[in-house]
């Protein structure tokens, strides 16, 4: 009967259904589905409008917050990238560079000897780590592990000067680098040294003579009787340092 109404309302040809016989029993059965349906509604809330007004704008605030998110996510995406690349270019130059004269250096210390840099995971450049192959001449072993301590002090010294060279800076300092060197091996690094102050200073902790007769200049700190700390200093121009210490005296 409802659909009739509309369609008339609707302006529709219609014919009138046939008028349905009344049935209390029927009809007290839909009043109560509809009672029940309407129960279930529960009661209507006269602040509806507003509520849905205020989430509503709460929603479109959230959803704008959330666009911004994702742009900046976005951004940051694309930094991240930017300086992962950097990183990569950055890392495979001075690698590049260090392992160069990684070779040369070790050379020269270890005359005959083969030294070298390798990448642990080459494919993953982000998160490779380098190890050092060390053969001092007369032997097959590469793992710093089965080398004597001063081998493993002078390759150490190696890769210390090969960065220096690849990457120079204004000024070294060093703490008795060469403390476990033997006279040989000491004549070799001094060589190397000798090579580096040409373009930069540099300032060794030192114990060892050879050392201090192919400096410059000499600083000594002494704790007198007293209890007071002298600081000497003194020019070399040439001078021996036994020479140097009679003198003091």
């Amino acid at each position: 009967m409802a659909e009739f109404e509309q369609a008339r309302e609707r302006g529709e040809q219609v014919i009138a259904p046939a008028p349905m016989p009344f049935d209390r029993v029927t009809q007290e059965r839909r009043a109560k589905r509809a009672e029940r349906a309407l129960a279930e509604l529960g009661r209507v809330n006269p602040l509806a409008l507003e509520e849905f007004a205020a989430l509503e704008e709460r929603y479109n605030f959230l959803s704008t917050q959330l666009e911004d998110v994702k742009a900046a996510r976005k951004d940051l995406l694309g930094v991240v990238a930017d300086v992962d690349a950097r990183i990569l270019q950055v890392f495979n130059d001075a690698f590049v560079d260090v392992e160069r004269e990684f070779r040369g250096v070790f050379t020269a210390l270890f005359p005959g000897g083969e030294g070298r840099l390798r990448l642990t995971e080459p494919d993953d450049m982000l998160t490779t780590g380098i190890e050092v192959e060390a053969r001092p001449p007369g032997k097959k072993i590469t793992r710093l592990s089965l080398l004597s301590g001063g081998e493993k002090a002078l390759t150490a010294v190696a890769m210390l000067v090969a960065i220096f060279r690849a990457r120079p800076s204004p000024f070294y300092i060093m703490d008795e680098v060469e403390a476990a060197l033997d006279d040989v091996n000491l004549r070799r690094l001094l060589s190397l040294f000798e090579q580096l102050r040409e373009q930069s200073q540099i300032i060794i902790i030192t114990h060892q003579k050879p050392t201090m007769e192919v400096a410059d200049a000499l600083y000594g700190v002494t704790m007198q009787n007293d209890g007071i700390t002298a600081v000497i200093s003194q020019r070399m121009r040439g001078q021996q340092v036994d020479q140097l210490v009679t003198n003091s005296s």
